[in-house]
């Protein structure tokens, strides 16, 4: 599934948009009038990241507080060299 994190299980949530004009009463107007209210998304800041699970190298996507909050164990990085170099 899109945009759901594989540890917190973060996903899009839904709400609203309100536009409102006019000037706020303290400030002298004779206050804020809602003009319109229409739907909206809020959408995790989800990453793509490489993590260890199960002792298996495998593809996530993770948000990135679960990132932060040390929950992605990220695998060791490869000690490759190629072939002319190790000769040398």
């Amino acid at each position: 599934m899109a945009r759901v994190c594989y540890f917190t299980g973060k996903k899009t949530r839904s709400g609203r948009s309100i536009a409102r004009r006019g000037k706020a009463k303290y400030l002298g107007g004779v206050g804020k009038k809602v003009t319109g209210i229409t739907k909206r998304k809020f959408k995790p800041n989800t990453q793509k990241v490489r993590a260890v699970v199960d002792g298996k190298v495998t593809r996530l996507t993770v948000s990135a507080k679960a990132i932060r909050n040390g929950l992605v164990v990220k695998p060791q990085r490869r000690k490759y060299k190629p072939a002319e170099q190790a000769a040398q």
